[in-house]
């Protein structure tokens, strides 16, 4: 329904005259909201039946072209809605600071190379256990959960929803980062990246030790052993971005400037305000304000029509 109506209102915004601004900012707003509800949905409910369609087809060791293309096309789909959401939450900056085609690019890479061997190494576990993923997944879900409500929230109105959507977050942490808290995310980066290292492992060691590779699944050495340097090719290219391509923010009261998880080389930015609070997706504000960390809040109302003005 919601993009059903996006379509409907950027089809006004096409034929509107240039300065009916009011239909272009509402466009962007919906498109905002279709960027995050798409990447819960990513993580919620593609993410996990990719995982299945892999050790269905490890399992069977049988694979149709439909399938093989089926996996592809899954695996670029879930970078892509982490591409996309990162492009939605940069439209609140200051003069749109999009992302270049080459921080697009390593933006994706960074994300398809650390959750390849996430999903490989939790299919390859199920293949040994296939019961044992219902027991590794809560217990991992409900450390991330902890993890997140210690660093606190403030995503929905009420306490109940905020639980859900916590736990919604938990799901998500289980096979890609996502940030959840103001600050400076390096500490945090480390101990999550060094968490999903040493799970992943001990996943892939564990199917290693149960089960020796027989002839017919001689192929996934090769593959596991190219997990690992996957993977920390994977950190490397987001230690790349992080460090020379992800902005900083200006505070503008004080003129100071905040950085944002590594001392970036892309200069300061700032965030754009707007005085209509009604066009303000208040939630894509408060994760754009977690992602492009202020050192104290600036003003109150962030424009969230950046992307389509």
């Amino acid at each position: 329904h919601r993009c059903l109506y996006a379509l409907k209102v950027g089809w006004r915004v096409c034929w509107a005259k240039a300065e009916e601004e009011d239909e272009q900012r509402h466009m962007a707003f919906i498109s905002h909201d279709i960027s995050m509800l798409r990447l819960f949905e990513t993580f919620l409910e593609s993410t996990p039946q990719l995982t299945l369609l892999l050790y269905i087809v490890l399992r069977t060791n049988k694979a149709e072209l439909s399938q093989g293309l089926g996996m592809g096309t899954a695996f670029l789909c879930v970078s892509w809605s982490l591409l996309d959401y990162h492009q939605s939450l940069r439209s609140f900056l200051q003069d749109k600071y999009e992302l270049s085609l080459g921080s697009s690019v390593i933006y994706f890479l960074w994300n398809l190379f650390l959750i390849c061997p996430r999903i490989l190494a939790v299919a390859l576990f199920a293949l040994l256990w296939p019961y044992g993923v219902a027991v590794h997944f809560p217990l991992v879900w409900l450390a991330m959960f902890i993890w997140v409500s210690l660093q606190g929230t403030d995503f929905m109105e009420s306490a109940g929803p905020e639980q859900l959507y916590r736990a919604m977050v938990a799901v998500i942490l289980y096979f890609s980062w996502f940030n959840v808290a103001r600050g400076r995310t390096l500490y945090r980066s480390i101990i999550y990246h060094g968490f999903i290292l040493v799970d992943s492992t001990l996943l892939a060691l564990a199917w290693l030790w149960g089960r020796a590779p027989s002839e017919e699944h001689s192929y996934l050495l090769p593959v596991l052993s190219a997990a690992l340097p996957c993977y920390l090719l994977g950190l490397g290219l987001r230690v790349t971005y992080y460090k020379w391509l992800h902005p900083t923010v200006q505070v503008q009261q004080e003129g100071r400037w905040d950085e944002v998880d590594a001392n970036g080389g892309s200069g300061g930015v700032e965030f754009r305000w707007f005085l209509e609070p009604d066009l303000v997706n208040r939630r894509m504000q408060w994760l754009a304000r977690t992602h492009f960390s202020l050192s104290q809040p600036a003003r109150q109302h962030i424009l969230n029509g950046a992307a389509a003005v």
